[in-house]
């Protein structure tokens, strides 16, 4: 530990964002980046406690107060190389997790936690800028072929951790780019694609092949791909979402938040749209959702030109301190406000969806109530009830439904390998091996764990690849 006292003397200091009025013109990335100095003092906050509860609460393990002391000694190459030996996306969990590490921060239960993943953003841009990060030659070949099914932060980390153990990887995308919902589920004010595009670049100069615009179990039988391959990694995303079967569903102006974002980012990155644009300017827009996703959609909107931007969630609103069913080094579910939030909406809780309410065909107005929540007696959890009385109507001419995903796609890839599923229609794999049902076929991330968090994706990529590596030297045996 290099300051010892660092924690008494310097306050937890987070980036600042670049002023709403600026922002909203644009979709560059919305935070100020702090200087090397900054994250220095920031890093020296890290108490070397000794029981590192950040490495128990992060999924990836990353060595968090080894790296920060590399910073506050100005050991920049140093913490670059901690930090990717056991996260190969850090430019992304440093800008996009929700940061479970700095929930179990032991400085964190008086004091306000150390900036891990700001500290973590700063370590990897700075190992790009001084060209720290360089493709690695010279790995010493298996002769053995694995293709990876999906290009989402799962795919994307078993492929260069087979990659590293010499195996011949083919990475399937059946998007035209590469990176999953990396790519077209986060707009680029939160992760600018050159970000991706610049990773991707060392990967393809590492050997990992990659192949887009091609749907596996579709264009390219299941059968043929188990027949070139020696192994296959299914990462193919959980991407059913949920839906609204209530009245006035049909109606013209009601989407899916991953259809209005991807339509967003290929707007952003200059394509031609096919069919009917999903634009929000100078509209009453409704996000039906209160997640981070929803908060995209808030801040999508906003930078369309929107007249009002209104989100609704059915569950109460969180409480602004850790409750205490939550305690530390739990991560607590507390009421957050984004960058998007900050640039202009409302929002409201504990409101049910009853009816859309269209004029031409077209949506107006969303009939809601208002609902509470409480346990009856013998029931372990608390089970919503309407409030009689408590309907009204909100305008919307556009809504988008941001209520998360339900399993994966069934039809086409999973049909085809023959996979077993489980009831909720995720793949069944080893939780050690991650080998599912079918000799040689592999799961990892959202397809076989349901929908989580990004660095939960990532680790079960490492995983898989270490469990197909050993599955193909037992092959040799």
């Amino acid at each position: 530990m290099g300051n010892p006292t660092g924690f008494l003397k310097v306050k937890r200091e987070t980036m600042t964002y670049r002023p709403v009025c600026d922002r909203v013109k644009d979709f560059k990335h919305v935070a100020v980046p702090k200087t090397d100095e900054k994250v220095k003092e920031q890093a020296s906050r890290c108490m070397d406690c000794g029981t590192d509860f950040c490495n128990w609460a992060c999924p990836l393990g990353n060595y968090i107060p080894e790296w920060n002391d590399h910073v506050y000694r100005d050991r920049w190459e140093g913490a670059y190389k901690l930090l990717s030996s056991t996260n190969l996306l850090p430019e992304v969990t440093g800008r996009v997790c929700p940061a479970p590490c700095e929930s179990a921060c032991v400085l964190g239960i008086n004091d306000h936690p150390v900036t891990i993943r700001e500290n973590e953003f700063a370590i990897i841009e700075k190992a790009f800028r001084d060209g720290y990060v360089k493709p690695q030659t010279g790995i010493k070949r298996t002769g053995k072929k694995v293709a990876v099914i999906g290009s989402g932060p799962a795919g994307l980390s078993a492929a260069a951790f087979l990659n590293l153990a010499g195996h011949m990887v083919t990475v399937f995308e059946k998007d035209d780019r590469l990176g999953g919902f990396m790519r077209y589920g986060i707009p680029d004010f939160k992760l600018e694609k050159t970000i991706l595009d610049r990773r991707l670049l060392v990967w393809e100069e590492e050997g990992i092949r990659f192949k887009y615009g091609v749907n596996v179990g579709v264009d390219y039988a299941a059968s043929e791909l188990l027949k070139e391959f020696d192994a296959v990694c299914v990462a193919a995303g959980c991407r059913v979402p949920r839906d609204m079967n209530i009245p006035g569903r049909q109606l013209k102006g009601i989407c899916q938040a991953i259809d209005y974002l991807t339509q967003s980012n290929r707007r952003v990155a200059g394509d031609k749209i096919k069919g009917e644009i999903i634009d929000a300017k100078d509209k009453n827009v409704l996000v039906i959702g209160g997640g981070d996703t929803g908060a995209d959609c808030v801040g999508t909107a906003n930078r369309q030109g929107a007249k009002c931007v209104m989100q609704i969630e059915i569950l109460p609103e969180p409480p602004k301190e850790r409750p205490l069913d939550q305690p530390w080094p739990k991560y607590p579910f507390v009421f957050k406000t984004t960058s998007s939030h900050e640039e202009g909406s409302d929002r409201k809780w504990n409101v049910t969806t009853k009816e859309f309410i269209g004029m031409d065909g077209n949506v107006k107005k969303v009939k809601c109530a208002k609902v509470h929540w409480a346990k009856d007696a013998g029931d372990s959890r608390p089970s919503m009830k309407e409030i009689e009385g408590s309907e009204f109507e909100l305008d919307a001419d556009l809504v988008v439904f941001s209520m998360g995903f339900t399993n994966p796609v069934k039809e086409g890839l999973l049909e085809n390998l023959g996979v077993k599923l489980d009831e909720r229609g995720n793949i069944i794999r080893d939780l050690k091996t991650h080998q599912t049902s079918v000799a040689g076929v592999f799961a990892a991330g959202d397809v076989s764990r349901g929908p989580s968090l990004i660095v939960w994706a990532i680790v079960e990529g490492r995983k898989a690849a270490d469990g197909i590596s050993r599955y193909l030297a037992a092959a040799n045996k």
